[in-house]
């Protein structure tokens, strides 16, 4: 062997070492600080978590309190992004508008989480007529559009923002389902799942203990862009009035109530939209690093 062969062969052990010795998740984290885009999607999400946590001590405006004599002000010192039909700060109003989404995102995000990584992780795992079954009630869901089902379950169960979480997380349940079972696929293969059924462990310890672990990778990939989803979806169910109700400051109500002034006032959705637009890219960019990140075959590029 050549001495640059054996250069080469040293520092593909030394990586190789420090993979292990780091473990995937510390090396995924390190790979997506190198990211750059990524980056910009975890600074974009960061700031939103901070004014979410923050919004009472950063809005200078109390978001609901109307002022009528100061209604659809343009944007000045005073009143930055300007103010609404009602006379409220609209930057107020974004900002404590950002709890709202965080808790869109996460509620909804969760509900499908949950549901739908147990139906793929049981179907995948058994099989069969099971997985069949449960594929093909999948495939029927997903035949119709995204929001046009989360509307239709909105409007049977009541417009609110509670029933909007509720709606988004159940229509969002088919993607995770299908990515956990295509996953669960793979996994249930590998060597150590024979060893541990031969071992005496029950299926359900199985499925939870072994596989499921293994899985954890596409599942965060696809949940950090599902907040994004889940954040715009409820923005267009504010818009037609079936999320949260008046007067939320929610962003997609504040585009309904902005497009009647939006000729004499631009500012009005122009504002909210934008925010719209920063948070969803934010997470999408996020999930896409992610997806870079914690994809173990691209761990030497």
């Amino acid at each position: 062997m050549t001495p640059q062969g054996t250069t080469a062969s040293g520092e593909v052990a030394v990586k190789l070492n420090e993979y292990v010795s780091r473990g995937p998740w510390v090396e995924g984290f390190l790979r997506l600080l190198r990211h750059k885009t990524a980056l910009v999607g975890l600074i974009i999400v960061g700031i939103l978590l901070f004014t979410a946590l923050l919004a009472p001590l950063l809005a200078p405006y109390d978001p609901i309190t109307q002022d009528l004599p100061n209604r659809l002000q343009a944007p000045s010192s005073e009143h930055l992004f300007g103010t609404d039909a009602h006379g409220r700060d609209i930057l107020s109003r974004i900002i404590h508008g950002t709890r709202i989404s965080i808790q869109i995102g996460i509620i909804a995000v969760g509900i499908s989480l949950i549901f739908g990584t147990f139906l793929g992780a049981v179907s995948g795992y058994y099989g069969g007529k099971l997985d069949l079954v449960v594929m093909r009630a999948i495939d029927i869901v997903m035949a119709f559009p995204y929001i046009l089902l989360a509307i239709a379950i909105t409007a049977m169960l009541g417009p609110g923002l509670t029933n909007a979480m509720i709606a988004i997380g159940l229509v969002g349940i088919p993607i995770y389902a299908r990515v956990i079972r295509g996953v669960v696929l793979s996994v249930k293969e590998m060597e150590y799942i024979d060893a541990a059924k031969v071992s005496g462990c029950s299926n359900f310890r199985i499925i939870f203990r072994h596989v499921l672990p293994n899985c954890m990778a596409p599942l965060v990939v696809q949940a950090t862009l599902g907040v994004g989803t889940a954040i715009l979806d409820a923005a267009g169910l504010g818009f037609l009035g079936l999320g949260a109700q008046p007067p939320h400051p929610e962003w997609g109500i504040m585009l309904n109530q902005g497009k009647e002034v939006m000729s004499i006032a631009p500012w009005v959705i122009m504002f909210p939209g934008a925010a719209i637009l920063l948070v969803v890219l934010g997470f999408n960019l996020l999930g896409d690093g992610l997806r870079d990140a914690l994809d173990p075959r691209l761990k030497d590029s």
